[in-house]
């Protein structure tokens, strides 16, 4: 049986971008995404849901982003969906579920700093990441969970 993990999301980000390096020197971005649903329920009634997606990118991806997105700015993101788990100070178990971007495009103003929000969604993008960078992995070789150079539990994402 065939599986399929590909997650696509437009969206603002909550956060200024967070850069870390691992000990064997790859470049590793985080930050949050929100998503926002818009309906008008039964009672008409404007309604709406914001979703937080914590997305990851590697390598020199993630130098560009933190590099030229800003909190607030819009971004077109698309990657995998990945959890992992690990044992707390307390040795509680703890998981964390992330947006492991193969892509990342800057959505509105090009301007370094901009906040997007000028030119709104005129499909001014800005990439960060090719549009494809493999099937299997990332081109930036995104180490999994429990393999060495994976992201230590000491980095606060």
């Amino acid at each position: 049986m065939l599986g399929l993990n590909k997650v696509i999301l437009i969206g603002n980000l909550g956060k200024d971008p967070e850069l870390r390096y691992t000990p064997g020197g790859s470049a590793v971005a985080s930050f949050p995404l929100a998503t926002t649903e818009r309906w008008t329920g039964k009672d008409g009634q404007r309604q709406e849901r914001t979703e937080w997606h914590n997305i990851v990118v590697w390598g020199k991806p993630a130098e560009n982003v933190n590099k030229y997105l800003k909190k607030g700015r819009s971004a077109f993101v698309e990657g995998r969906i990945s959890t992992r788990s690990w044992d707390d100070k307390d040795g509680n178990k703890k998981y964390r579920t992330e947006i492991v971007a193969n892509s990342v495009q800057f959505i509105g103003s090009s301007a370094p700093g901009g906040s997007g929000a000028e030119s709104g969604a005129n499909n001014n993008f800005s990439q960060v990441a090719g549009p494809d960078m493999g099937s299997e992995q990332s081109s930036f070789d995104t180490p999994a969970v429990g393999e060495p150079g994976a992201i230590d539990e000491e980095l606060p994402f």
